[in-house]
C-alpha cells in the first residue's frame, strides 16, 4: 500500500453529501462524485481526504461504498470533530471505530483531529489519537487547523507515546500563504510534519474561471469582485507559465499550476472535487514539477498581490 510519505496530492470529499455549503443534490449527486472516486483510484500518487463532520458520516460512507466496487482503494485521511458534548479524548476511539465501519476498512491511512477546540486538551486528545495507532486503527495520526504551539505540544505529547505526528492540515495556497510568515511551515518542516493545504485554489479564485467580467454568481460575486481585479495579473503570469508544458496540444491551467506550486512548496494539497472532470483536472497537476526559477516567479507576484489584497481589509 502505498504511504502517506509517497502522496503526491489529494482529493477533498468535503461536498461528497448533504451540506448548504456545497450545494450535493443540485451540482452534483451520488452518479457524479462515484466517477470522481474512480478516477481517484486509477491513481496510486492521490489520496482522498474526508472527515466525520461531511455530511454528518455521509461522505465517509460513500467512500466505503464504493470501494467495495473497486480492486484498488485509495489512501484514506479523516478526521475526528471535537463536538462540545466530547468530554473526554477516550471518545476518539468510538469515533475512529464509526469512522471505520463507515469506509468499510480495517484500518485507516492517515486520521486527524479536525480543530483544537475545547473542552478536551490537546494532550488528551493526542493521548488517544496514539492509542488507535497502537491499537492498529490507523496507520498515521495526525491534526488540522493547529497553530505553531498547538503543533508543537500535539507533536511532543505524541512522541511521549512513541508516535510521530504525520500533518499538519491549513489553509494554504498563492493567496494565502500565512503559514510561512508565522513559522508554522518552518516548525512542521522541522519536525517532519507534513502540510496538508486545504483550499489550494482559494474558493475558486485561482482557477482562472472567474473574472471582474465574469464574477462568481450571487453574494460572492459581489465581495470577490474587487479581488478579481487585484488578483488578474497573477492569473496571467500562472496562464504563461502553464503554457510551457503543453502536451498534445493541452496546456497546464492555472489551477494546476497553483496545485503544483504547493507540491513545490514541500506540502500535500487538497482541491475538491465534485465529479470525474474536476477530479482528472486535479490530478493534472502531478507528473511534472515547476522549476525553481517558475517558483520564485509565482512567489514574487503573489506576495505583490496579497499585499494589494491586504489593503481591502
Amino acid at each position: 500500500m502505498t504511504g502517506l510519505a509517497d502522496i503526491q496530492m489529494g482529493i477533498g470529499a468535503a461536498s461528497w453529501g448533504r451540506s448548504l455549503l456545497w450545494h450535493y443534490g443540485r451540482t452534483h449527486t451520488e452518479h457524479d462524485i462515484r466517477a470522481a472516486f474512480d478516477v481517484i483510484s486509477a491513481s496510486p500518487w492521490v489520496m482522498i481526504d474526508t472527515a466525520e463532520l461531511y455530511g454528518f458520516g455521509q461522505s465517509e460512507s460513500y467512500i466505503g461504498q464504493f470501494a467495495t466496487e473497486q480492486e484498488h482503494h485509495p489512501p484514506v485521511a479523516t478526521k475526528c470533530f471535537p463536538y462540545p458534548w466530547r468530554w473526554t479524548g477516550t471518545v476518539l476511539l468510538d469515533a475512529v471505530r464509526s469512522s471505520l465501519r463507515r469506509l468499510n476498512r480495517a484500518q485507516i491511512d492517515l486520521y486527524q483531529m479536525h480543530w483544537p477546540f475545547p473542552p478536551v486538551k490537546i494532550p488528551q486528545w493526542m493521548k488517544a489519537l496514539a492509542q488507535a495507532a497502537e491499537e492498529g486503527l490507523v496507520r498515521a495520526v495526525g491534526v488540522s487547523n493547529y497553530s505553531i504551539q498547538q503543533t508543537q505540544l500535539a507533536f511532543d505529547t505524541l512522541a511521549k507515546y512513541g508516535v510521530q505526528l504525520a500533518s499538519n492540515q491549513v489553509k494554504y495556497n498563492l493567496l494565502d500563504r500565512t503559514i510561512e510568515r508565522n513559522g508554522l511551515l518552518d516548525l512542521c518542516n522541522r519536525l517532519g510534519v507534513r502540510i496538508i493545504a486545504y483550499s489550494p485554489l482559494q474558493l475558486g479564485l485561482l482557477t482562472g474561471k472567474y473574472t471582474p467580467a465574469n464574477p462568481p454568481t450571487g453574494l460572492r460575486g459581489t465581495l470577490y469582485r474587487q479581488r478579481l481585479t487585484i488578483i488578474q495579473p497573477l492569473i496571467q503570469t500562472m496562464r504563461d507559465i502553464g503554457r510551457a508544458y503543453t502536451a498534445d496540444g493541452v496546456v497546464k491551467t492555472p489551477a494546476q499550476v497553483a496545485i503544483n506550486w504547493c507540491i513545490c512548496k514541500g506540502t500535500m494539497p487538497i482541491p475538491g472535487a465534485k465529479n470525474a472532470k474536476q477530479a482528472r483536472q486535479n490530478i493534472g497537476a502531478i507528473g511534472w514539477r515547476l522549476s525553481t526559477e517558475e517558483v520564485a516567479a509565482l512567489d514574487n507576484m503573489s506576495s505583490k498581490t496579497i499585499t494589494k489584497l491586504e489593503r481591502l481589509r
